[in-house]
């Protein structure tokens, strides 16, 4: 019983660690990112641990498959120069603040919900940086747009965010029928990030006169904004892989397969080597999520009783959902708060499931810690010399996400049942 006792500390301590990690993105006096932190927990745990095996079973090794092959196919888009293009060309078009911004959501968003939002954020932020401050405007209302659209953006689909392809996952959602019920929830998110930053930027949009506009970082000539064309042919390619996977959708093989077929077709290449390609993965995202698998299991029997008249539930009503997806979403974050939610409630139907995608992700814009792609794109944005502070961030994503998640309980509320 006393090593038993000592297990249990030692597993609570350690998940503590890790989660409070996951919200500070560091631990004090060392340069770890999340997924380093993770990694470090989960091993700890694996050494320590008597039950190794059931620790290992528990990495959804499915979700991790289709993550993967999306990943591969936008490594493919990337290639072909649409991501450098599409940026660049937003960022130098001569057009009205807020139709910028719609166009810098639109295109975000769009890209977010056919494929893994944080790949999609990770390539477009430094070319927007750098187009705008180069057409004279502050990259950072813009860049506010480009977060809230990534993260409402794929709340449309089962394949836009790690969160959404682990519960699609988890509960085999039919995917076409996600989109429906999903669809208007994003389009109509998307705008509510649209309005809140043109409503608290209108006007201040342009930076100062010349010299401040030359104190960007300098950036190799491949990341210029507009800087060479897109490449037809991997980008024909990229089109009719995508085509193909949501046909493959469609059918009974299971989508970790179709992701992984499609991954082996993008490695069949004459243009790109495998290398090159596999090195455009986010290893550190697919690392990240297989440890916190093993870290969250590692706990998830020592709340077994308090969660027990619970766990077998098939419905969580809507109000529940949305506040445990906001609060847990802007503390440890919406991919782990997914995980540990989702080992607590194994019988979730898909209702249930449908509802948590939406309002998990929707959670994410509301700080600058609720999501990896809000992270990103301040992480990237850095590197361009373009802070992205905490307080700008919250003065949009509050408002935005409350309303969006009030718009969306209403909608759920309206098309079928509260629970």
């Amino acid at each position: 019983m006393h090593s038993l006792d000592v297990s249990a500390a030692v597993s609570i301590a350690v998940f503590a660690a890790v989660y409070t990690g996951m919200a500070l993105g560091r631990w004090p006096g060392v340069r770890m990112d999340r997924a380093g932190i993770a990694l470090v927990g989960a091993v700890l745990l694996l050494t320590l641990a008597e039950n190794r095996g059931e620790l290992l079973a528990t990495i959804n090794g499915e979700a991790l498959a289709l993550l993967f092959g999306l990943m591969l196919l936008s490594a493919q888009f990337e290639a072909s120069g649409l991501y450098r293009v599409a940026a660049g060309r937003l960022a130098a078009a001569r057009r009205g603040d807020l139709a910028l911004v719609a166009g810098v959501a639109g295109v975000t968003g769009t890209l977010s919900a056919l494929l893994a939002n944080d790949v999609i954020v990770f390539a477009m932020t430094p070319i927007l940086c750098i187009g705008l401050r180069a057409g004279g405007r502050d990259p950072v209302p813009f860049l506010l747009a480009h977060a809230g659209a990534a993260n409402a953006g794929s709340a449309a689909t089962l394949i836009g965010n790690p969160q959404n392809i682990l519960i699609g996952e988890a509960g085999d959602l039919d995917f076409w029928r996600y989109l429906i019920e999903a669809m208007p929830v994003a389009v109509i998110a998307t705008g509510c990030t649209v309005l809140l930053v043109h409503l608290l930027w209108r006007g201040r949009y342009h930076l100062p006169p010349a010299p401040h506009r030359n104190e960007m970082k300098a950036t190799p000539a491949e990341e210029e904004p507009g800087n060479g064309r897109i490449d037809r042919g991997p980008l024909t390619k990229a089109v009719v892989l995508t085509v193909l996977l949501l046909g493959l959708f469609a059918s009974p093989i299971p989508r970790w397969l179709a992701g992984l077929a499609i991954a082996a077709l993008v490695l069949v290449s004459r243009r790109n080597t495998t290398r090159a390609l596999i090195g455009r993965v986010d290893w550190g995202v697919l690392l990240l999520l297989g440890a916190l698998f093993i870290v969250t299991q590692a706990v998830a029997p020592l709340f077994r009783d308090l969660v027990a008249p619970f766990a077998a539930k098939d419905r969580i009503d809507l109000a529940t959902l949305a506040g445990a997806s906001l609060l847990g979403g802007n503390t440890i974050g919406n991919v782990p708060f997914v995980v540990l939610f989702l080992s607590w409630f194994p019988a979730l139907g898909p209702e249930t499931l449908t509802r948590l995608a939406v309002f998990s992700t929707l959670a994410g814009n509301f700080l600058l810690i609720g999501s990896l792609a809000n992270i990103i794109v301040a992480e990237r944005a850095a590197h361009q010399g373009v802070r992205l502070r905490f307080r700008d961030f919250a003065a949009v994503g509050i408002p935005s996400t409350l309303l969006a998640m009030g718009i969306a309980y209403l909608y759920f509320t309206a098309t079928g049942t509260a629970g």
